[in-house]
């Protein structure tokens, strides 16, 4: 009987590697990257082109979720933008680079889309010391829209807020954000109030009770948050009420630390003000514009 038991349970364990090694085929690399998840680290750092004093990393390497047309828009629209200010721009998915002596290369570093597990342990500590001594962090999208977080430094202390959802049915929405800095470098071409279509993240709490400052929220009635996967369900409610940020900064030790949940679309970095943001957004970090972090 335990022989057969046992017989039993390896020849499930099988069944179960067969469905998961399908899965990936039948359900497509994007769904299989998001519900079986990738494991893939990188130990060996880039050979780095020659870059100046005011140089900026941008990294868009993918565990979990992707979309590979809006990394690739938002990539060459970054690039462009450190080209037409006159910043060097390396742009990689390799993880390797996050050690010491690259990063001190680098004023900042923008997290584009970035999402699962990219670093080993000797990466996340590099990343982290390198802001806590001043480095300069942007995260764009879907690096603050994980599920779920295998690194929660990331989460709780960078980030600061943890996804919850965004909308779906329709997924992507027109709505009204209201700019509630007008003075800080990302913000202030931007009138009070900005229309835009997005797809909405929504969080479990707002970071602003942590502290942080708040640079943008989205008006919660001038859109259906709902995350409505099936034509025929109720869907489920993502609201988060009043305050509902979705632009803000904070400080990490002397590191400044800015995140935006807009630009899920590639034609989001063909938007004049999105541009003009993330401009702001990435000189205010890297200690170009506006005040510092500095203990």
């Amino acid at each position: 009987m335990k022989r057969a038991v046992k017989r039993g349970l390896i020849w499930a364990g099988v069944i179960l590697l067969v469905l998961i090694s399908v899965a990936g085929i039948v359900i497509g690399p994007t769904a299989y990257r998001v519900f079986v998840g990738l494991k893939r680290y990188e130990t060996v750092p880039p050979v780095l082109p020659p870059l100046d004093d005011r140089a900026i990393l941008i990294f868009s390497k993918t565990n979990g979720f992707r979309d590979d047309a809006q990394i690739a828009a938002a990539n060459a629209a970054l690039t462009a933008i450190a080209r037409k200010q006159g910043w060097s721009a390396y742009v990689t998915e390799n993880g390797a680079v996050f050690n010491p002596v690259q990063l001190s290369q680098f004023k900042a570093v923008v997290w584009n889309s970035v999402s699962g597990d990219v670093l080993t342990l000797q990466q996340r500590a590099a990343l982290t010391r390198y802001i806590e001594m001043g480095g300069g962090f942007v995260g764009i999208h879907g690096s603050g829209g994980d599920p779920h977080y295998a690194w929660r430094w990331y989460v709780e202390n960078l980030i600061g807020a943890q996804f919850i959802g965004h909308t779906m049915g329709p997924q992507f929405q027109q709505a009204t954000i209201h700019v509630e800095d007008r003075t800080h470098p990302a913000t202030r071409e931007l009138g009070p109030t900005w229309v835009r279509t997005e797809e909405w993240y929504s969080f479990a709490a707002s970071p602003r009770a942590k502290g942080y400052h708040i640079l943008a929220t989205v008006d919660e009635a001038s859109y259906h948050p709902v995350m409505k996967l099936l034509p025929f369900s109720a869907g489920r409610d993502v609201r988060m009420g009043a305050d509902h940020p979705i632009v803000w900064t904070h400080c990490v030790e002397k590191g400044r630390v800015f995140y935006s949940a807009l630009g899920h679309r590639a034609e989001a970095y063909r938007e004049v003000a999105h541009l003009q943001m993330l401009r702001g957004a990435i000189a205010w970090a890297a200690g170009f514009e506006g005040l510092g972090c500095g203990r």
